[in-house]
């Protein structure tokens, strides 16, 4: 009688980690739902600051951007000193060469659709029975292990090879 009560809640189990709602992130951040505000879903904005002309104001566009909307991208190329009108026109002179060689074989149009899927199918996969752990466990690492490399053994092999390579942090955790 026992072994079949286990058998039925092994089976239960199993089937409860293959539905089509599971979560394939494989991350476990620990999402409480709390009264407090969520605090990355706050967005700074950039100071307000009176128009030269109230005539000379752009009309209002729904859904549109904000003059004071943040512009991270932006910032940061100004910030290091570039320029972001130099970005717009596509792949600046000086990246040409760079891109040409990385392209000589050929690039797909719809890369990024097919790596997304991809990734998807392989996180699919990878979370399956990530519901039946007891312990709450971050399986991302665990799942992608086979597809990171390891810096360290890169180095050496580097080294091995007579490629002067930077030093690198000791070993001494993660």
């Amino acid at each position: 009688m026992t072994r079949a009560i286990l058998l039925i809640v092994a089976v239960g189990a199993v089937l409860a980690g293959c539905g089509p709602n599971r979560d394939i992130t494989m991350r476990n951040l620990d999402q409480t739902s709390g009264d407090g505000p969520e605090e990355f879903a706050v967005m700074p904005v950039k100071p307000l600051q009176q128009p030269q002309s109230y005539n000379a104001l752009p009309a209002p566009t729904p859904g549109g951007a904000n003059l004071t909307d943040p512009t991270p991208r932006a910032d940061a190329i100004a910030a290091l000193g570039g320029n972001e009108a130099a970005r717009a026109g596509g792949i600046p002179a000086g990246d040409s060469a760079l891109v040409a060689q990385a392209s000589r074989y050929g690039v797909p149009s719809d890369i990024r659709a097919t790596l997304a899927r991809d990734d998807y199918e392989f996180r699919r996969r990878a979370s399956r029975f990530t519901k039946l752990r007891i312990v709450k466990v971050d399986r991302y690492r665990q799942a992608y292990r086979r597809q990171a490399l390891d810096p360290f053994a890169e180095r050496d092999r580097f080294q091995r090879a007579g490629i002067r390579t930077p030093s690198a942090p000791p070993t001494g955790g993660e």
